[in-house]
């Protein structure tokens, strides 16, 4: 049965979400709050780029706009390592052939949004929800330029707002969801290294570049112009934290005593620090996502979280794949399709956070570490001698569909083998022979 849909929120969860359900024939409004993105001059400021992987690729291939998407990103097959000296060292992310992929979050959300109403989805700005009725689908608006209210009812409202949710905080307060915001003690600052003479770009382009500092962090994605965008994760307080740099002098000589080689690219660093905000960071957990038949959430509004894993972006899009999957096996009865999607997707939006936080200790800490990175050539080796038997972490959450919440518990029983294997005797000179390889067969 066809439906009219409002959807709150036209960032890349709900312009994805709109294309699955134009393709099934509903029609589908957007709301957003925001200016109309695509008819302004896309800037820097406090958009950390986007790393699309296998998953989010997945999703966007369903409703075969992947060809489209690829031709705004830049492979990425690798981290490459800056030292406090300047020096460099490099790790692939998998086999050859697997990437991930650099892109910018506006450049990305202004082509989906176009694709959503070339689909036929109605697109309106300057529309912030304020109230809603989630059992009747009725949603009220206010038009942030005219201050003129309206009220939109449908048979289906998809909170797709993102991490500060109108429409789940209509759950929370109406019908006492579980809610939990976790702010976490880092804050980050996005900066910009321009292009060189005619575009050329100043860093290896094809890889995500890691400045790894034990409590904190920079890193940097290509763009398509040349330029790279990078983003300094830090503490809020303490030592060497954002509490600290406040004058040029401050500024300047954290980055040339910690970061020398990237204060070289960004001529105009202090004046960067001042325009660009500096901004929190946390974890969002709610349960259920949905009300009856009327009222579900997806991508950040559900499951925010931080963004280490570079995947917050890759499970949105997959939550519009699910959906649609569950749109497939229920049919009619979305009350079912719904309860089933909040049952499956939970564990996953916890999975993946879990995830992240592991994950910024590994950038932060491990990859600056030779023991680290030799314990990834050993799985690396397992894993391509065994492929049946070992998927390395990594590559299960990028380069794989395997849930997150699976990939989570597979990948804490392989830290805890891998600690065996690591602490042999030698193991720097031992790794390679077939002693240590069938040492893992029997742990496995």
């Amino acid at each position: 049965m066809k439906k009219n849909i409002t959807i709150v929120g036209a960032g890349l969860a709900g312009s994805l979400c709109a294309l699955y359900l134009t393709k099934r024939g509903h029609k589908v409004a957007i709301f957003e709050r925001r200016n109309d993105l695509r008819s302004e001059i896309i800037t820097a400021g406090k958009s950390i780029n986007l790393a699309l992987s296998t998953r989010g690729l997945t999703a966007l291939k369903k409703v075969g706009v992947d060809t489209e998407v690829m031709k705004i990103a830049i492979p990425m097959d690798k981290r490459i390592m800056h030292d406090d000296k300047g020096i460099l060292t490099e790790q692939l992310y998998g086999n050859d052939g697997q990437a991930i992929y650099s892109v910018s979050r506006a450049q990305l959300n202004v082509l989906m949004m176009k694709l959503a109403a070339k689909n036929g989805a109605d697109l309106y700005f300057n529309e912030k929800c304020v109230d809603a009725n989630l059992e009747q689908a009725s949603v009220i608006f206010e038009n942030t330029n005219t201050n003129q209210k309206q009220t939109v009812t449908s048979d289906l409202i998809i909170g797709a707002d993102g991490a500060f949710s109108a429409v789940r905080k209509q759950m929370v307060e109406q019908y006492d969801h579980e809610f939990n915001y976790n702010k976490i003690e880092h804050d980050y600052k996005e900066l910009h290294i321009p292009a060189g003479k005619n575009g050329t770009f100043l860093l290896d382009k094809n890889a995500l570049h890691i400045w790894p500092r034990g409590e904190f962090m920079l890193i940097a994605l290509a763009n398509l112009d040349g330029s790279f965008t990078c983003t300094l994760f830090a503490p809020k307080n303490g030592e060497k934290s954002f509490e600290g740099l406040n004058s040029k002098v401050e500024v300047e000589n954290y980055f040339s005593t910690i970061f020398p080689d990237f204060l070289n690219l960004v001529p105009d660093l202090y004046d960067q620090w001042i325009a660009n905000p500096t901004s929190g960071l946390g974890i969002i957990k709610t349960y259920p996502w949905h009300i009856n038949d009327t009222t579900v959430l997806i991508g950040d509004a559900a499951h925010a979280t931080v963004p280490f894993y570079g995947q917050g972006m890759n499970a949105s899009l997959e939550d519009c794949r699910m959906l649609d999957k569950l749109l497939d096996k229920h049919g009619d009865d979305l009350k079912s399709c719904f309860e089933e999607y909040s049952v499956t997707r939970k564990p996953n939006g916890d999975g993946l956070q879990d995830l992240s936080m592991q994950n910024f200790i590994v950038m932060r800490d491990n990859t600056a570490d030779p023991k680290f990175l030799l314990q990834k050539e050993i799985e690396k080796k397992f894993s391509n001698l065994y492929p049946d038997k070992w998927i390395p972490l990594y590559s299960m959450v990028s380069f794989t569909n395997i849930p997150y919440a699976d990939a989570w518990e597979i990948g804490m029983k392989q830290e805890k083998m891998m600690e065996e294997i690591m602490n042999t005797p030698n193991i720097e000179k031992e790794w390679k022979s077939d002693e240590i390889m069938q040492k893992m067969c029997s742990l496995v």
